[in-house]
């Protein structure tokens, strides 16, 4: 049976993060790769110059068409940057009850640019934290839907993931990638138990799409039936990888993406 992981995000014409940078991972982790585009971006490397979203009822129509022929193993959520959209997402999953769901709550792109309407984040933790398996934050998206100051120790991360678990989130992936320290450091918190991801922080500029790439490579783990822990541990190593390899690329004059498929190419 074909492994296959549906993505619902935002399109970067750059090419390194959103719906591009998922159905990127999908393949690299041998799995098949549906979307359903939430947004258009005119972006690069440099940053965003314009955002162009998608009707609400067409993104239905997009996960209707999905699901009523695709036996979607686990889906990933991006970019979802207006409360009728979100409203949209969160009926098709009551709908069509895909197994697993990763949200990675989108807010701000690697540039700066802001991807979301403020209006927005409360309709993410109302609607969509009920539904997901788990949510994969950054250290200012976690700060931003707790409205609090960013974390900046692991003490403090423990502290806002259960804060985030009792909105509602089954389990959170805190990440540390915009942290200061020699490691990154990622804490997946559950009601039951914590699990601490260490690696070897890189020194690159080709970060664009870190985070995408991370929750699509756990919606590719879940795809294929790994569990949480595992999938979380392998994503890490798949994007520590992908860091340490993405010097080879040579895309862009500003942040450039990761080597998705360093595996593959010689």
């Amino acid at each position: 049976m074909t492994s296959i992981a549906l993505t619902i995000a935002g399109s970067d014409s750059g090419g390194g993060a959103g719906i591009q940078a998922d159905l990127k991972t999908f393949s690299a982790l041998g799995v098949y790769g549906a979307s359903v585009i939430t947004a258009l971006t005119a972006q690069n490397t440099k940053g965003v110059s314009a955002i162009h979203d998608a009707p609400a009822d067409f993104v239905t129509a997009e996960i209707d068409a999905v699901f009523s022929d695709l036996s979607v193993n686990a889906v990933k959520i991006g970019m979802l940057s207006r409360t009728d959209i979100i409203a949209a997402v969160a009926t098709g999953l009551r709908k069509w009850k895909p197994p697993f769901v990763v949200l990675d709550p989108v807010m701000v792109a690697t540039s700066g640019d802001r991807l979301i309407r403020e209006d927005a984040s409360a309709a993410i933790v109302s609607e969509l934290f009920p539904r997901v398996t788990v949510i994969t934050p950054n250290l200012a998206e976690a700060a931003t839907l707790l409205d609090r100051a960013p974390a900046t120790n692991e003490a403090e991360m423990q502290t806002q993931g259960e804060a985030l678990l009792k909105m509602g989130a089954q389990a959170v992936l805190m990440k540390g990638g915009h942290g200061t320290s020699d490691q990154s450091v990622d804490l997946l918190i559950t009601p039951s138990e914590s699990n601490r991801y260490a690696a070897r922080r890189v020194n690159t500029k080709n970060t664009h799409g870190t985070g995408c790439t991370l929750s699509a490579a756990i919606t590719a783990g879940f795809a294929k039936g790994m569990s949480l822990t595992d999938t979380v541990a392998a994503a890490k190593n798949y994007v520590t990888a992908a860091l340490k390899a993405s010097s080879s690329l040579h895309i862009g004059h500003g942040s450039g993406p990761v080597h998705h498929f360093h595996a593959f190419w010689k």
